[in-house]
């Protein structure tokens, strides 16, 4: 993952804790804040402060990977969800009346009179109606 320098503020300061005198005197310590995300990580175990910037921003490259993927998770869900509307079992999706020739998709409110051609295999104006659906569902979302 891939982090823009400029999206970064860098504090360095000095360590914490065990370490004699050379704890007091170098500023080894790093806090790293990404400023889009609002998340901050301190690293002060390492002995030097570019170690410890290095391991700051590993640590900070997997905390936001993290976040991507469970915003990807969040949205892949959501849209299961969106295409589920309830678990009522009389909810129709399509339907093929015989007797009038007609199909209708009741999700997008698609309907022909060509029941004959679709039970051949000519289902390319129905794909078409549905990805024109999805295409207009998609750019909604954005």
């Amino acid at each position: 993952m891939q982090i823009d320098e400029s999206d970064l503020r860098i504090d360095v300061f000095r360590s914490s804790g065990k370490g004699g005198q050379g704890v007091n005197t170098t500023d080894s310590a790093v806090r790293i804040t990404h400023l889009p995300t609002g998340i901050v990580v301190t690293c002060q175990n390492e002995r030097s402060q570019l170690q410890n910037k290095t391991r700051a921003l590993q640590v900070l490259a997997a905390r936001l990977q993290a976040m991507a993927e469970e915003q990807a998770l969040a949205d892949a869900s959501a849209d299961r969800a969106s295409q589920i509307r309830t678990v009522d079992r009389s909810e129709r999706i399509r339907t093929y009346n015989f007797p009038e020739n007609r199909i209708t998709d009741h999700r997008i409110g698609y309907k022909s009179h060509n029941l004959d051609q679709v039970l051949d295999g000519d289902l390319d104006a129905l794909f078409d109606a549905l990805s024109a659906a999805d295409k207009q569902s998609r750019l909604r979302q954005s």
